[in-house]
């Protein structure tokens, strides 16, 4: 059931395509996630770093979570060295994360997002959708039918208006 819920999901999804939108991140806490995961619901996800000027919003990041999880809402980190501003490892990462900001939303590995190594997921966002990261936080809200709904630069806060507009009105669907 689960197969065939994330394969209507993936059929579903535009404008990423469906083999790309469903690559799998690893994990941080080990095997893999997929967006597919949570079909039907909106995820935010936010390519994040440990050692940035905008780090300080993992909070408001953890915040929105708690805000919205229980109505639906994932919010997907996914550390990326690819501004050089994170930590080495994955368990330094997730270390960093959860005793400094409590963190306990979804989180992949260290991933790429930009350039000829970027995560399935970012260069099919930038082929298909025209937003690709050019630094940390950026944002990108996928609609519960796989679409992307909205994207947000660095300075946008996880609890702005344009943000928690957006999902409220996803989560009312």
């Amino acid at each position: 059931m689960r197969y065939v819920v994330a394969f209507v999901f993936a059929l579903l999804a535009a404008p990423l395509s469906a083999l790309e939108l469903d690559a799998p991140f690893q994990n941080i806490d080990g095997g893999s996630l997929r967006i597919s995961d949570w079909a039907g619901q909106p995820v935010l996800v936010v390519n994040t770093a440990s050692r940035c000027g905008f780090t300080p919003q993992y909070e408001g990041l953890q915040a929105l979570y708690d805000r919205y999880r229980d109505a639906g809402l994932v919010v997907l980190a996914v550390p990326s060295d690819d501004f050089r501003q994170e930590l080495s490892s994955d368990e330094e990462v997730k270390a960093f994360c959860e005793m400094t900001y409590g963190i306990d939303m979804p989180m992949t590995g260290v991933t790429h997002v930009k350039g000829s190594k970027a995560h399935p997921f970012f260069a099919s966002l930038k082929k298909e959708a025209g937003f690709a990261p050019r630094w940390n936080f950026n944002k990108v809200l996928i609609a519960p039918d796989g679409s992307v709904a909205a994207t947000y630069r660095s300075r946008t806060q996880p609890l702005s208006g344009a943000i928690t507009k957006e999902v409220e009105a996803l989560l009312a669907q």
